[in-house]
């Protein structure tokens, strides 16, 4: 029995493990891309902030960041493939039939996410989903 307890004991005299904070190393303007430069980590829980540097590089800020405060994931989001006003295209594909055209990105999105886009022929707005750089996808998604 007295072999069983000591481990138990153990794990609660234990300190507490240290848990770091991702801050912004100096000022970040929204929908710029987080590069390892732009962040430090620093020792200390900070309630809500991210603990990691890879949970932040390769993000894009989704608000102006500013030095020294700590970074929440809810402050970044995936960078974006389409940017608004830029030319691009149109893919609709469903059971063998394959539609390209022409449009111009209302929106700015991320991979993945709904956007509003002009069909430059019928001069109709639709709702397509960012596929990758100057793609989007309307219809059924593959």
């Amino acid at each position: 029995m007295m072999r069983r307890v000591l481990p138990l004991l153990a794990l609660l005299v234990a300190p507490p493990a240290q848990a770091d904070t991702v801050i912004a190393a100096g000022t970040i303007r929204g929908q710029t891309l987080i590069m390892p430069s732009d962040i430090a980590v620093i020792e200390g829980d900070t309630p809500g902030a991210l603990s990691s540097a890879a949970q932040a590089v390769g993000m894009e800020a989704a608000v102006n960041l500013y030095a020294g405060r700590p970074i929440r994931p809810g402050d970044l989001r995936p960078p974006a493939v389409v940017e608004r006003n830029a030319l691009v295209t149109i893919r609709y594909r469903h059971a063998g039939l394959v539609v390209v055209t022409d449009g111009r990105a209302m929106d700015r999105a991320a991979a993945g996410e709904p956007l509003r886009v002009l069909n430059l022929s019928s001069r109709n707005t639709v709702t397509a989903v960012a596929a990758a750089p100057g793609l989007v996808i309307v219809g059924p998604m593959p």
